[in-house]
């Protein structure tokens, strides 16, 4: 993708300005033209891959997506491309929105952008084509959405159709439904779960905030702004340290071909003002992810987003994935609605979290510990609380990062009888340097699992019982790339291959694990001091600094600091 040269004023991280988002918006809008039919309705991008919606909703999806990205560049002459498409689509064309469809996801993003635009685009259409394009969405209010975020695409809808005095009372009816249903999902301090279960992941900041908050804020209530506003500004706290210093996003959850749509909520809380970042660290964050995708191949020859993370990768797409899906990367371009003098805009990039300081972030609601490095500025996700089966691995692991991808070797695994299986999965908390879950295994069996870490270094121990007397139990570390280095090493009840074998009654194995970037590491072996005491007992040493003792009983563990080391 070409892009102007990049800025060399004072400090400068990505080197990306104003003028870059927007020259990335462009050369992604321009591409995806040619692939539009005769009428601009539907566009059909390249490529045999196809969702389980069909060729027809995967049309839909390509023009709604794009759209939005339009109604962010605000650009007059491509948006009446977008509105002859309009016209056509609600004239016939576009399949209609029903339970549980497709059609009621991209309702919502030709909603919110038509709602974004209205006086460039919804206002200059012909009323005939208003009332159509009204007809269309407002099957939108009561189609029955998943029960997850889906829920909120009548109440974008539907804050569409009351400020323009469509089904006013239906469209009211909608969006205090779906507002009210999201409040059962929501666990506090910023963190939503994507449903019912434990299901956290990057749809928290693109969907569960984005569509509440700009509704409140197209909107002009203050009391919503005010609640969702507070939760998003938690959110950022925790959300800003899942950033890499290369720019990366953690490589965790579903939905990864989304990319640099994780930038959407950074921008968010400066449009409303309710973020705890500065501008300079909102900019640096937000546009190192672009970067980040576009230096790996998110973006082909021909200036289209490809199926998958750096280039194409069927790996990270699931049954709803079409071709076009990728487009809600659209989402990122929200800071476009800043305007050029904007703070954001202006000032000086500042370093990311990663950049200033090591870090270790406890997140209570997902259960999940953050282990940041700033030498390398590699981010490790440590995952005692999420889970959606129906996604893994990208759910399941033991550990994330925004370096490494699961691998099909079972990465971050705890193994039973060969079996790699993690599911009702228990949290047990989560403190200033552990974290601590119970989760069913192979071989019918309960592991209780309890992390700890300092640096870049882990301490990875596993209680296992339940299994028959002599059941093998294989420990696995992080899968590298190229450039970093993953150690494992055996500590309790583990030989040289990483195995061990269960007892009569619970079984304790420890490793000591470590990814990292750094050449001269120390030792792993000297970094740390394992000593198993008893069948559920083990003290914990770093060397130069605090003692642990962790003891594991029927109803979850205890973990102590001491002043022992």
């Amino acid at each position: 993708m070409q892009l102007p040269p990049e800025d060399r004023g004072p400090s400068p991280r990505t080197g990306y300005t104003r003028a870059h988002w927007e020259a990335a918006a462009d050369v992604l809008l321009a591409a995806v033209e040619p692939y539009a039919t005769p009428d601009r309705a539907l566009y059909h991008l390249p490529g045999d891959h196809q969702s389980w919606s069909g060729r027809l909703s995967d049309g839909l999806e390509g023009y709604a997506r794009t759209l939005l990205l339009a109604a962010f560049r605000r650009d007059e002459t491509v948006l009446q491309r977008y509105a002859d498409g309009l016209a056509a689509g609600v004239s016939g064309v576009w399949p209609r929105i029903e339970d549980r469809s497709q059609p009621l996801v991209e309702a919502a993003s030709i909603a919110l952008a038509l709602r974004l635009t209205r006086p460039l685009l919804w206002d200059r259409l012909d009323d005939a084509v208003r009332q159509r394009a009204a007809a269309w969405l407002a099957d939108a209010l009561n189609a029955e959405p998943w029960p997850c975020n889906w829920e909120l695409f009548p109440v974008t809808v539907g804050g569409f159709l009351a400020e323009t005095g469509h089904e006013r009372e239906a469209a009211q009816r909608a969006v205090e439904r779906g507002l009210a249903r999201i409040e059962d999902w929501y666990a506090g301090d910023g963190w939503y779960t994507d449903g019912d279960g434990r299901k956290y992941d990057y749809y928290n900041g693109w969907a569960m905030h984005l569509y509440p908050v700009l509704h409140a804020w197209l909107a002009d209530d203050e009391k919503l702004l005010d609640l969702y506003g507070g939760r998003l500004e938690r959110h950022l706290v925790d959300y800003a340290r899942l950033f890499g210093g290369d720019g990366a996003p953690m490589h965790q959850g579903r939905s990864l071909t989304y990319r640099f749509a994780a930038t959407a909520p950074l921008w968010l809380g400066a449009l409303i003002g309710r973020t705890p970042l500065s501008p300079g660290e909102t900019r640096r964050l937000a546009s190192g992810a672009l970067k980040y995708f576009l230096d790996r191949g998110a973006v082909d020859a021909h200036g289209l987003l490809t199926l998958g993370w750096h280039g194409p990768d069927t790996a990270v797409l699931q049954g709803y994935s079409g071709p076009a899906s990728p487009y809600w990367a659209s989402k990122g371009f929200l800071g476009l609605l800043l305007p050029p003098d904007h703070a954001v805009w202006t000032a000086t990039e500042e370093p990311g979290p990663v950049e200033r300081t090591d870090a270790v972030t406890p997140i209570a609601p997902a259960n999940w510990l953050l282990q940041s490095t700033r030498a390398d500025g590699v981010i490790r996700l440590h995952n005692h609380g999420s889970e959606d089966v129906r996604y893994d691995p990208y759910y399941t692991r033991l550990g994330y990062s925004t370096v490494t991808a699961p691998s099909a070797s079972y990465d971050n695994s705890v193994l039973v009888g060969d079996d790699p299986s993690r599911t009702r999965i228990e949290p047990l908390g989560v403190g200033e340097d552990w974290a601590a879950s119970r989760h069913a295994a192979g071989a019918g069996a309960r592991v209780t699992a309890v992390v700890l870490v300092r640096g870049a270094v882990e301490v990875r121990a596993f209680l296992v019982s339940g299994a028959e007397p002599g059941t093998s139990v294989r420990a696995t570390g992080w899968a590298a790339p190229e450039g970093l280095r993953s150690e494992l090493l055996p500590a309790v009840g583990l030989d040289d291959t990483l195995t061990g074998v269960t007892g009569e009654g619970p079984t304790l194995f420890v490793a000591l694990s470590r990814l990292t970037g750094a050449v001269d590491a120390e030792p792993l072996e000297e970094t740390v001091t394992v000593r198993a005491e008893g069948e559920r007992e083990l003290t914990v040493l770093w060397s130069g600094g605090p003692g642990i003792r962790i003891r594991w009983h029927d109803s979850g563990v205890d973990v102590r600091h001491t002043a022992e080391g």
